[in-house]
């Protein structure tokens, strides 16, 4: 699997909530290179486990919907005429 990479902007975002959870939550204060560092760190360890899972879902929801088509399919066929 190739590295995902984050947007900018979406990077910007997470480490903005990641350093108020964690001055909020804990009373922990740090910067933007150490919740940008953090927030890599995460990403790198557990990032993929929660790509696997969505990978997962999205699977699942596409043979839901296959299944549906198939059925459509189905309805569709015609009866012999004799």
């Amino acid at each position: 699997m190739s590295k995902i990479e984050l947007d900018q902007t979406v990077k910007d975002e997470i480490t903005k909530r990641l350093k108020d959870y964690l001055y909020e939550e804990l009373n922990i204060e740090i910067g933007s290179f150490d919740a940008q560092y953090l927030l890599d760190f995460f990403g790198e360890q557990v990032g993929y486990q929660y790509y696997n899972q969505g990978l997962a879902d999205a699977l699942k929801a596409f043979e839901g919907k296959l299944e549906e088509f198939n059925e459509l399919i189905y309805l569709l066929e015609e009866d012999s005429p004799t």
